[in-house]
């Protein structure tokens, strides 16, 4: 399961009331963005809610696939975003507190935790095989961000 399925949004419940519709939890589930991003429902959000949308859609919904947001590149951005967090030096507890400031989304810091070893894993296994097929220089860029996130 990849980590975008594990980000949800947080104030849910009061953001449903505002809305006055229910819709998933899951920040990337289909219906969440197409509920939270047609216009009039952005308008029924107070200020701060409203504030916090708009940053997520600039930030990761920025793209002009015609599939847009169910395109994919939102959940790249956003994996992108957490490595870019660790890379700066927080820890999970601390990119969960960042990712809440930053877009009102809540991840559990052990799903956090996982990703993040997975990817250092991921890029152990590709610095392992670009050595071994002798291409020192996408072992040594793999070295180097599997160093950043450790």
């Amino acid at each position: 399961m990849a980590i975008t399925d594990k980000i949800y949004i947080k104030n849910h419940q009061q953001i449903a009331s505002q809305l006055e519709t229910s819709f998933p939890k899951g920040a990337f589930k289909g219906a969440t963005l197409d509920i939270l991003f047609q216009g009039e429902n952005l308008a029924k959000l107070d200020d701060a809610t409203q504030d916090r949308v708009l940053d997520f859609a600039t930030d990761f919904m920025d793209c002009d696939c015609e599939a847009n947001p169910h395109c994919g590149h939102p959940e790249e951005k956003f994996v992108r975003y957490l490595l870019e967090l660790r890379a700066q030096g927080l820890g999970p507890d601390a990119v969960v507190d960042v990712m809440g400031d930053d877009y009102m989304l809540y991840a559990y810091p052990g799903d956090v935790l996982s990703f993040l070893d997975g990817a250092v894993r991921t890029l152990e296994a590709v610095e392992t095989l670009a050595d071994v097929d002798g291409r020192s220089d996408a072992a040594s860029d793999a070295r180097q961000k599997r160093e950043q996130l450790l």
